[in-house]
This record gives C-alpha cells, structure tokens and sequence, in this order.
C-alpha cells in the first residue's frame, strides 16, 4: 500500500510514519510544502536509521501528486468522512491519503472526493481527532488484516 501524507508539519509524526511505512512494506509519499526540513533532527530520530532503506517519493505540491499519480486508486482519510476505515476495499496497491496535523485534508479534495472520503471512527467527543501518526497506524493495520485473510 502507499502512504500519502499532504503538507505534514510535525517532523516527529512523519518519522514515526516513516518507520511504519518501512515495517508494513508501505511506500511513503510525502507532498510539499512541509512544516519542517526533510533533514530536521526530530524527523531523524523518530525514524532512527531506518529512513535510508524507506520507498520515499516527495512532490512540490498537491497538483504535482495528483497529476503523477493519476490513474492510482485513492481513499482519503478525514475525520469529516462519514465511512469508517473498515468499510475501505483494500488493495495492496492503494494510497492512503492523509492531511495535515493542524487542519486535515483541504477541502478542495473532501469536496471533491466524498465517495472516497473515510474516517477512523472516535468513541470520544471529548476529542477532535486521532494524532496523525496512530491514525497511520490504525488504517494500514487494518488493511494489512483484511489482506492477509
């Protein structure tokens, strides 16, 4: 599977998805602008020394990725979705698009895509949202499951 993180600002959560991606056999994607340095000491340590054998693939911009990625089956996460990520047709080719930790996916792709639109389902309202990197973990686990059945 592909994970697809558009304008990540924490360095410690992209790490910490880059060392996930490693481990799940998932190809990261990482789409610009970034909230930090690609070379940030933070992003380093959360992903140790792991970072040089990841798939990374960087675009300049969300129409850069979407135009080099054109034909990929996509699922967008966000917790405006109203289909939990277990309702998701998991194919290991499918890229699992996640936005930013501040604001989420921008609302020019949550109004564009509401079909494909998903949501890690809260049983909180004393919350908005899951930290960025445990929803990572959460939907390609899940995925993972339903694959391996």
């Amino acid at each position: 599977m592909n994970i697809v993180l558009i304008q990540p600002e924490i360095p410690n959560n992209t790490g910490n998805i880059g060392r996930l991606a490693l481990g799940s056999g998932c190809t990261l994607h990482l789409v610009k602008p970034f909230g930090f340095e690609i070379n940030d000491t933070r992003l380093k340590r959360a992903g140790l020394d792991y970072w040089q054998h990841l798939e990374v693939h960087y675009y300049e911009n969300i129409d850069d990725f979407f135009s080099k990625n054109a034909s990929a089956k996509m699922v967008f996460l966000s917790s405006h979705g109203t289909k939990t990520h277990f309702e998701i047709n998991y194919t290991k080719d499918l890229f699992l698009v996640f936005g930013k930790e501040s604001k989420g996916l921008p609302a020019t792709i949550t109004e564009k895509y509401t079909e494909q639109l998903f949501t890690v389902p809260m049983f909180s309202k004393n919350i908005r949202s899951f930290n960025l990197s445990n929803a990572v973990g959460i939907v390609v686990y899940e995925g993972i499951r339903q694959l391996s059945k």
